[in-house]
């Protein structure tokens, strides 16, 4: 009768402890790569919202991991703040957060309630005077709202900034006719029909020889100095 011979196997110690220590030292490398912070944020395009209230809004104010830090939250974070427009949120080497904001076009504040008027229409509440955003100091009326807040929308941001008050004074041959008190004590007469002009106010200034008037381009384009 043959003998059945048993095949012995033998327990390689060095290859498994290899092994072992190779995926220990893989997940302490990978557990220690996620615990890394954010190292650097930049934020681009902002002018009212500062960069402190978008960092908050991002949840990221204590820097945390970078690779867990979820762009997709954070830009929906974000852009519930009433006068951000758009945001882009990137990852960019190293261990740098991007966070790029478009705000909404400020066109005035109303005195008689103080809300803020955006581009798109919308109203926002505001306790306070806003530096380098007009004040409308009347009603203007619902069948001229529109009107108005399309000329005030094609308005540039430079000449926005340079407006102090605005004020509806319609006469008996224009019911479109308001008045604009700009910062540097002049004052402008316009219609709805012409509000563009007031973008090429700083054109007009040279010409005034450093005078101080009345600019009426509701009838004409004349200056009246004051006395």
């Amino acid at each position: 009768m043959a003998k059945v011979m048993k095949k012995k196997w033998k327990i390689r110690i060095v290859p498994i402890l290899i092994v072992l220590t190779s995926l220990v030292l893989l997940f302490l490398l990978g557990y220690f790569y996620l615990q890394t912070k954010i190292e650097n944020i930049i934020v681009l395009g902002n002018e009212r919202v500062s960069d402190q209230m978008i960092i908050d809004l991002a949840g990221i104010r204590d820097y945390p991991s970078f690779l867990l830090s979820n762009t997709s939250q954070m830009k929906r974070k974000i852009l519930a703040n009433p006068y951000i427009k758009e945001v882009s949120v990137r990852k960019k080497f190293y261990h740098t957060i991007e966070i790029e904001v478009e705000e909404y076009k400020i066109l005035y504040q109303r005195a008689i309630d103080h809300k803020i008027i955006v581009e798109d229409g919308s109203e926002l509440m505001s306790e306070d005077p806003i530096p380098g955003v007009p004040i409308l100091l009347n009603y203007v009326p619902d069948t001229k709202q529109e009107s108005f807040q399309k000329g005030m929308t094609e308005t540039s941001d430079e000449i926005l900034k340079q407006i102090s008050e605005i004020t509806y004074v319609p006469n008996d041959f224009d019911k479109d006719r308001f008045l604009l008190t700009m910062d540097d004590g002049n004052s402008v007469y316009l219609t709805l029909t012409k509000f563009n002009m007031i973008n090429y106010y700083n054109e007009v200034l040279p010409q005034l020889e450093g005078k101080k008037g009345i600019l009426f381009l509701d009838s004409g384009n004349h200056f009246q100095i004051m006395e």
